[in-house]
């Protein structure tokens, strides 16, 4: 299963501040821009909304489980992907793996794997830096 564990010197629940906001999504995601009824302040199980990608267009998806501070899963057309927080003695890994569901979105979830792994190092470059909002 793609979605390799990147390495953070952040506070683990600075990324999930990160990663479970849905406010925040667009401080680290080039195509994506907030979300609707998926959550507030942070994502909640069960909820169904859309995620907002850039130009406006809106994308149905589904929250399929939350496990606060350590992990959250989305479905989101027929990929699946997972938000996985784990504490390390030198801050925290971030892994966001992609699956499909159905044979279909197959070679979808492996030509978006990449682009999330991508996008997991900006999410952890980004919560090691200063945030000057947070008292």
């Amino acid at each position: 299963m793609p979605g390799k564990a990147i390495e953070s010197a952040a506070d683990p629940e600075r990324i999930w501040e990160l990663i479970a906001r849905p406010a925040n999504w667009r401080l680290w995601s080039p195509h994506v821009r907030g979300a609707e009824g998926l959550g507030e302040p942070e994502v909640q199980p069960g909820r169904q909304g859309k995620v907002i990608l850039a130009g406006g267009l809106r994308v149905p998806a589904r929250i399929l489980s939350v496990d606060p501070g350590r992990s959250w899963s989305w479905k989101v057309g027929g990929l699946v992907i997972d938000h996985l927080v784990e504490p390390t003695s030198d801050g925290a890994s971030l892994a966001m793996p992609v699956r499909s569901e159905g044979r279909f979105w197959s070679p979808f979830a492996l030509a978006y794997a990449p682009v999330v792994d991508s996008i997991a190092q900006r999410i952890a470059r980004l919560a090691e830096q200063p945030d000057p909002g947070r008292g």
